[in-house]
């Protein structure tokens, strides 16, 4: 099995903490170069230094397309990019009957507009080089919505089927378009699900956690590199064939075939 990206850069976006940051982790033992991508440049040199040698880092803030359009269109026009993750950070929780306008705006730019400015970017050198993956990290409400995650819910539904019309456009060039559907996974987003839950229904932390985890088959959250290990493969030339899926990795909570 081929999983060796030597000569191959991955832009990763998202990556200073959870999947983005174990995912970035991942590609670099398995030789690619990676650029790291999200707000803070501060955080961002600190994880690119720990990366290792030859690893970098561009920064922007995804609240604002236009920035990261400027950003990624000067990256992309000193080297190629093979390999994209699209990660970034959910929208707040909330019933959708109770949403403003503004927050599915906000959402969108975020994730759908922000996915496609940095992945038609990048597209022009993974078909001059005839190498290309796009990952895109979304949420298992792809297949089931989630209660309490309208907003959410909405957006990711918006990417996954962008995600899928790209992965038709793009398969006669060699380029893969993925998802990867989390489940609850360790990592800030969890954290501050689970407050937000507990203080809205007066529960304890621990009795909130507790019914998170016996609706998953495991009895335990997912762990970053866990989720990771599905990007990396998916990103490999293993999985060349592989393309327009949308594949949970959540312990068996999702409750769909």
């Amino acid at each position: 099995m081929n999983l060796n990206l030597e000569g191959k850069t991955a832009l990763v976006c998202g990556s200073t903490q959870g999947i983005g940051w174990a995912s970035a982790q991942a590609f670099a033992a398995m030789g690619a170069r990676c650029i790291l991508f999200s707000r803070s440049a501060d955080k961002l040199a600190a994880k690119a230094k720990e990366l290792g040698e030859g690893h970098s880092f561009i920064s922007a803030d995804f609240s604002n397309p236009e920035e990261v359009r400027t950003v990624v269109k000067d990256l992309v026009s000193k080297e190629p990019i093979h390999i994209l993750l699209n990660n970034t950070g959910g929208p707040p929780g909330g019933k959708i009957s109770e949403a403003e306008t503004d927050a599915f705006l906000l959402a969108y730019n975020q994730h759908l507009i922000c996915n496609h400015i940095i992945a038609t970017s990048v597209l022009e050198g993974m078909k001059k080089d005839q190498y290309g993956r796009i990952v895109n990290v979304i949420s298992t409400s792809v297949k089931i919505p989630l209660n309490g995650l309208g907003v959410s819910n909405t957006t990711r539904g918006a990417v996954a089927s962008w995600s899928k019309t790209m992965a038709n456009e793009l398969a006669e060039f060699g380029i893969t378009v993925n998802n990867v559907l989390p489940g609850a996974t360790e990592t800030g987003r969890l954290k501050s699900i689970i407050e937000n839950k507990s203080n809205k229904l007066g529960k304890e932390y621990a009795e909130v956690e507790k019914g998170m985890l016996s609706a998953i088959p495991m009895k335990r959250f997912g762990q970053p590199e866990e989720i990771a290990n599905m990007i990396a493969f998916l990103s490999s030339p293993a999985a060349a064939y592989i393309t327009g899926q949308s594949i949970c990795v959540d312990g068996g909570r999702t409750g769909s075939i």
